[in-house]
Parts: structure tokens; sequence; C-alpha cells
């Protein structure tokens, strides 16, 4: 049965992942922040490991009730929102958080060994992007995510949020080397290769070599500078996105939820 404990010290033990830390030393220490009821029944249903649960009062013998009858004896902290909006220092919009351990990212490999769709991140640094990408990779057919080194982590709390916990449930992890070594892997392994890119020698997103691929991996970069012009020289093809009304680009997220829809298994 879980540990029902009134918060009446902000410093009390066990309450120090959901005050200041800062990401990276979550990361660190090998946990994450998963946040509304939602999100968290996603990662309890895809085998992450609550810690500790962090709740709005009213959410104890409410939207959190049957998260709590789950999670076995651990320490689920409760308070007013607005203890709770003091310990973190934002204002809950759904009253529930988890502390969560992370589990150890597949190899390269073993990602693509059974995969047929993959989308390969490169160098994205915005959250929420990140989330987004994810959710759509999930909801349209993509078997896996790719990150490159630079990527900011999906785990990250504004990520998680974002994805309405698709990070969990879609296949994801880092690919090493630099740029184009990452194609190559790809390339090795019999994925045909698609940069997302503003170039002139692009071809159609409905294009049959890609539609038909049995294997394709899709390359996404970041916000701004977009791909690195040495990974797309590498790529098989170079996608454009056919635009109006004088618009030249989408965000990385719409233009990913497009790519998904017409290149995905469906």
């Amino acid at each position: 049965m879980a540990l029902l404990k009134e918060i009446n010290d902000l410093g009390a033990p066990g309450l120090e992942p959901y005050t200041s830390a800062s990401e990276l030393n979550l990361l660190r220490d090998g946990i994450f922040i998963a946040e509304s009821p939602k999100v968290i029944r996603t990662a309890l249903n895809s085998g992450y490991e609550p810690v500790s649960l962090l709740a709005e009062d009213k959410y104890i013998s409410g939207q959190a009730a049957d998260i709590i009858s789950r999670v076995g004896d651990i320490p689920v902290f409760h308070g007013s929102s607005a203890a709770l909006a003091e310990l973190t220092g934002y204002k809950l919009t759904q009253g529930l958080l988890a502390v969560m351990k992370r589990q150890s990212l597949p190899e390269t490999g073993a990602v693509l060994r059974d995969a047929h769709r993959v989308a390969l991140l490169e160098n994205i640094m915005n959250q929420t992007n990140t989330g987004a990408i994810f959710r759509s990779a999930a909801a349209l057919g993509f078997d896996a995510v790719l990150l490159t080194e630079g990527c900011s982590d999906p785990l990250f709390r504004r990520s998680v949020r974002v994805s309405m916990g698709s990070v969990f449930c879609i296949t994801w992890t880092r690919i090493g080397g630099k740029a184009p070594e990452y194609i190559r892997t790809l390339r090795s392994s019999g994925f045909v290769t698609a940069a997302m890119a503003l170039r002139n020698d692009t071809v159609t997103i409905r294009d049959s070599r890609l539609t038909d691929a049995d294997r394709l991996a899709v390359v996404f970069g970041t916000e701004g500078d977009g791909l690195l012009a040495e990974t797309i020289d590498e790529c098989d093809y170079t996608i454009k996105i056919p635009m109006s009304h004088g618009i030249d680009s989408l965000n990385v997220a719409a233009a990913s939820a497009v790519a998904f829809w017409q290149l995905g298994r469906q």
C-alpha cells in the first residue's frame, strides 16, 4: 500500500527531485518526472518503475486513485495546489507528478533489426518539438526514433508532457557517431535514407521510391539551421514538402507529422 505523506516541510527527504533540481541532475541520477494521470498511466503500462508520487490533495481520492492503488509501497506526497506550486516552482495543470526510474536504452542495432520505418533526429534541442515528434511518430506508423548526441533528452518533463506519454510507446535510442556516420549506419542496415531539407534537388514526399521502400529512415534537423550539409549529402534522397502562399517551410514538429502520415506504414 502506498505511503501517504502530507507536505508540511518543503525540505523533507524524498522531495528533492520535485524541486528546482535541473533536468540534467535527474538524468544523472537515472530518473525523470512524468506529469498528469494519463501520462503516468502510460508509463506504468510500459513498464516504467515509479519512485514516488506528488499529488494535489483532491487527486488522492479522485483522478490519481487508480494509480495510487497500483504503485505499491512508495511515498505519495500530497498537499494543496499552492503547496505544490511553491515546491515545484510552477503551477501544475493536472495535479499529479511521478518520479520514475529510467530504463536502459537498447543498442542501435537491436532497434534497427526489426524496424521498417525510423525517424532520425539530428541535434534537435527544443523539448516541445521533441515531444510532438514522438507523438506523431508513434501515432502515424513509425517503428522507432533515433537521436544524435546533440538532441535534447526525450524524458525531460516538457517533452514527456507534450508527447502525452508517447515517448513510452515507441522504441527510441541514441545513435552514436558524428555526421554523416549515422547515415552510413542506417544505410548499412538496409535503410533508404531521406533528408527533410530546403534544397532544390529534392523529390516529392509522395515519390514511390520512398512510399514503397521496405525500410525507410527519415532524417530531421534542428530548428532554424536544419540538417547539417554533410548529413543531407550522405542521404539517398532529399524531401521537400510542397508549400503554397509563399511559405517556405514548416516547423520541424509539423513537418514530421506530414512526413509520418505520408511515409508511415499504415
